[in-house]
């Protein structure tokens, strides 16, 4: 068999195992995503056969006239920074301390990880009822150590619901920065951690010297992915305050979901979706360039 065709038969062979997840990506990621931008410039209430084409008519609506659109970019971003910072930070912290040799390690990173497995939805009820003033678990601890006046009305006042919302989506998000960070560990060398401890390196700069570089890449992940997820966040918003109150935790991802399935406006919806893509290409794309040039700049 010759080289030229043996490199035909890998190539046929790829092609029959890449394809059939390719074929499904394609329709139910890429194509979806195209319309989305088609349908940004037209329209459509979704029942009518004809779609309007308008142009750019549903940016420059949502751009200067939705009251809802600027508040709903604000708290996307506060969302965003928070999710950048607290969820990637504990969890490094508790990949940290369930790294080591302790008793119930094992128990104790499947209980930290269970949130991330349960349903946004489910995450959303459990902590609406937490959260209630009267009958919620948090009103119920305060009331036991004589808090009182601590008690707030958490979902319902507007300085407090984005930051409550937040807190439950840290609850849940925590443990799967933690499994990350986990796994990036245990390619920490071992040789390299000893030979710092011999040399008199204590906890921290054994840390700051050995294992923070070798986890660049897993923090580069688990940033991305916390952008990603942030940036569309969805879920816990729509499930424990649905926007409210008074739009004070509305999302950009909850305001493209309202103008599309409650206001019937699909041009308007598609509008903030793709304005919402490209916020987060323009995050990602030059963060990611950057620590490539930075990691072949070390290199």
């Amino acid at each position: 068999m010759t080289p030229k065709t043996l490199l035909s038969d890998n190539r046929m062979q790829a092609a029959l195992l890449l394809g059939p997840a390719l074929i499904i990506y394609a329709v139910f990621a890429l194509y979806p995503m195209v319309d989305v931008v088609g349908l940004s410039f037209q329209k459509w209430n979704g029942l009518d056969a004809n779609k309007a084409f308008v142009g750019v008519d549903n940016y420059v609506s949502i751009f200067t006239k939705d009251p809802v659109f600027w508040g709903a970019f604000r708290n996307t971003v506060i969302w965003t920074v928070l999710s950048v910072i607290f969820p990637p930070l504990i969890g490094l912290l508790l990949a940290l301390g369930l790294n080591q040799p302790i008793f119930g390690r094992n128990s104790l990173r499947a209980i930290f990880y269970l949130p991330v497995i349960i349903a946004p939805i489910a995450v959303a009820t459990m902590w609406r009822w937490m959260y209630d003033p009267f009958f919620g678990l948090f009103g119920q601890l305060l009331t036991q150590f004589g808090l009182q006046s601590w008690i707030q009305d958490w979902l319902g006042n507007r300085d407090l619901a984005l930051y409550s919302a937040f807190i439950a989506h840290l609850w849940q998000s925590v443990g799967f920065s933690m499994v990350l960070f986990l796994a990036g560990l245990q390619g920490v060398n071992k040789t390299l951690i000893e030979a710092a401890r011999i040399d008199g390196a204590g906890r921290w700069n054994v840390f700051r010297y050995v294992t923070f570089p070798a986890l660049k890449t897993t923090i580069t992940i688990v940033l991305v992915l916390s952008i990603i997820s942030s940036l569309k966040a969805f879920d816990i918003v729509y499930g424990l305050t649905g926007g409210g109150p008074a739009q004070s935790t509305q999302m950009l991802a909850l305001w493209a979901f309202t103008q599309s399935m409650q206001i019937f406006d699909f041009g308007r919806g598609s509008a903030i979706s793709v304005v919402l893509l490209a916020i987060t290409l323009a995050v990602v794309v030059p963060y990611l360039r950057w620590t490539q040039k930075r990691e072949e700049i070390e290199q």
